[in-house]
């Protein structure tokens, strides 16, 4: 899971969207997640402030296969994010847990 690369807390991904949606706005974040090449670029150059530590960090310090499931899941569940807020309804963290617990489920009872 995401940790920040200076005090090593743990980040939840919802938290860090959210800073993202708070600094470019809504409309940008929109368009933001019609493309992945697009939100994993917009990620990687994204300055972030860990909430535990107050550090700032770029966003190409995150994992980018976790980055890239947010992307996914942001895009699967319709009303994801609250846009008149700027607020992300789902718990991703929890959601990308599951996601990867359930492909290492898969792998080892296929026996990969």
């Amino acid at each position: 899971m995401a940790r920040c690369p200076l005090c090593g807390a743990a980040l939840k991904w919802e938290e860090l969207v959210d800073q993202m949606v708070g600094l470019i706005g809504p409309e940008n974040f929109k368009e933001v997640l019609k493309d992945k090449n697009a939100f994993m670029e917009s990620l990687e150059g994204f300055v972030f402030k860990c909430p535990h530590c107050g550090e700032e960090f770029y966003g190409r310090n995150l994992p980018a296969r976790e980055a890239e499931k947010v992307f996914d899941l942001l895009n699967e569940f319709k009303g994801s994010v609250d846009w008149e807020n700027g607020k992300v309804r789902l718990k991703l963290t929890n959601l990308l847990a599951l996601d990867l617990m359930l492909e290492e489920w898969d792998r080892r009872s296929k026996g990969g």
